[in-house]
């Protein structure tokens, strides 16, 4: 068991030696800085243990898909995390991250931002939110069509305990990551045109995109958040 800890800590914080470097480097093509993009760890399916072996090299941010395993995982671990909530979120679940997430990357239909604002009155918080846009139109994403996202922004504006900090795509599977650089910059342009039209209660300056295989075409084209689980942790075990 010793030897099986040891290699896993060690492969965990290789893997992060290398996606450091390759975010560094990826920024230096960019002309940006490295503190503009933020590294998420994703740790879907991955053990606690894991996690604090990430904890150890010095991430701090992690991202979680189901609900139920980011609630069961903030209860075992007591550190001061910045969690992110990645995946699908049903409105009967909104009470368990409002509040308790940094930021929420899925929000997608106006019934989510109702329960959410609801939620974060009750308590008396803000929740930041970004807005999922399916940009590649895939029958088996979620997220609001590129064309829907204005008018979809502007309805949700009105809720007063929501803030929309930027955009979110899952881009398409694929092992040609050049392939990808088509929606990245199609979400970037989006965010800017937004931007520049000023709408009530509405800054965003958050772009959520790129995964393992293309997030160093993400942030050459202006990703200031990347989620990496597979690159980090290796192959998820979905037995856990």
């Amino acid at each position: 068991m010793l030897i099986r800890l040891v290699k896993s800590r060690m492969s965990i914080s290789e893997n992060l030696r290398i996606v450091e470097d390759k975010i560094a480097v990826a920024c230096k093509r960019a002309g940006r800085e490295r503190d503009e993009v933020k590294l998420i760890a994703v740790s879907k399916t991955q053990p606690v243990e894991a996690i604090g072996e990430a904890i150890e090299y010095g991430i701090n941010s992690f991202g979680e898909n189901r609900v139920q395993e980011l609630r069961e995982k903030m209860e075992i671990i007591n550190d001061n995390l910045d969690w992110h909530l990645i995946g699908h979120l049903q409105t009967n679940k909104v009470k368990y991250v409002v509040g308790k997430v940094s930021l929420i990357h899925s929000l997608e239909n106006v019934r989510l931002a109702e329960a959410l604002d609801k939620e974060a009155a009750k308590l008396g918080v803000t929740v930041d939110v970004l807005v999922e846009v399916n940009v590649a139109k895939e029958d088996t994403k979620f997220g609001v069509n590129p064309e829907e996202v204005e008018n979809f922004i502007i309805e949700v504006s009105k809720y007063p305990n929501i803030k929309i900090k930027g955009l979110m795509t899952v881009a398409p599977y694929t092992d040609i990551s050049e392939e990808n650089r088509k929606y990245f910059r199609q979400l970037k342009k989006i965010m800017v045109d937004l931007n520049s039209k000023n709408i009530h209660n509405v800054s965003m300056n958050v772009l959520s995109m790129g995964m393992t295989g293309d997030y160093e075409v993400a942030i050459e084209e202006g990703a200031t958040l990347v989620r990496v689980g597979t690159g980090i942790f290796g192959s998820r075990n979905y037995d856990i």
